[in-house]
This record gives structure tokens, C-alpha cells and sequence, in this order.
């Protein structure tokens, strides 16, 4: 099977990044324990970034992922953490723009 890479870029309401930090800090390790889960990381803005950086802003985040399949990826979106997360933000939460990869060697 082929890894699956995901890149979710979050931008909350003004003000609500940190709210939002919370609730996934509540289920990562939840999210890590899940069948192929092979890395789940959230990420924000370096403060000592280069001058090439593009910061990606202070409502702003990351969340790098990677799964042992498209399957689990399917299962993990489906989990009831998720679900429950996703109506916990779905007010503060005014873009996601996820991208869903694979290696392409």
C-alpha cells in the first residue's frame, strides 16, 4: 500500500486559533493510537522563520499527517473524536483547505 501524506491548512476567527489548538490537543494522542496513523503533528508559524518564509498567520495552523492508507485516512475522518471536533469548530473555523498526497516515486 502507498503512504498517504495530508496537509491541512486551518484558519480560525480572529481570536479562536488557540481555541481550537485546544480541542486538538485534547484528541492527538487519541488520533496517534488509530490504526496506520504514522505521524500527526500540528504546526503554526516558526517566530524565527527566514526571510523567505511565507507565514501562514496568527488565526492560523498546520496539521501534518501521514497514513499507512487511504483506508485509515477514510477511518480516521469518519472516528467519533473527528466528528465531534469538527462540530466543536465548525463556528470558528472560516477555511480548511486540505491536501490529500502521495509520493510520487
Amino acid at each position: 500500500m502507498e503512504t498517504v501524506h495530508v496537509l491541512a491548512f486551518i484558519t480560525t476567527t480572529h481570536g479562536k486559533r488557540q481555541y481550537v489548538l485546544d480541542l486538538i490537543r485534547a484528541i492527538e494522542n487519541t488520533v496517534r493510537e488509530e490504526q496506520g496513523c504514522i505521524e500527526y503533528q500540528v504546526t503554526i508559524d516558526h517566530p524565527d522563520g527566514l526571510n523567505f518564509q511565507t507565514n501562514i498567520g496568527e488565526d492560523s495552523f498546520v496539521v501534518v499527517e501521514k497514513w499507512a492508507s487511504m483506508d485509515d485516512l477514510k477511518a480516521h475522518a469518519a472516528s467519533e473524536h473527528m466528528v465531534e471536533y469538527g462540530l466543536k469548530t465548525k463556528s470558528v473555523v472560516e477555511m480548511r483547505d486540505i491536501h490529500i498526497l502521495r509520493s510520487s516515486c
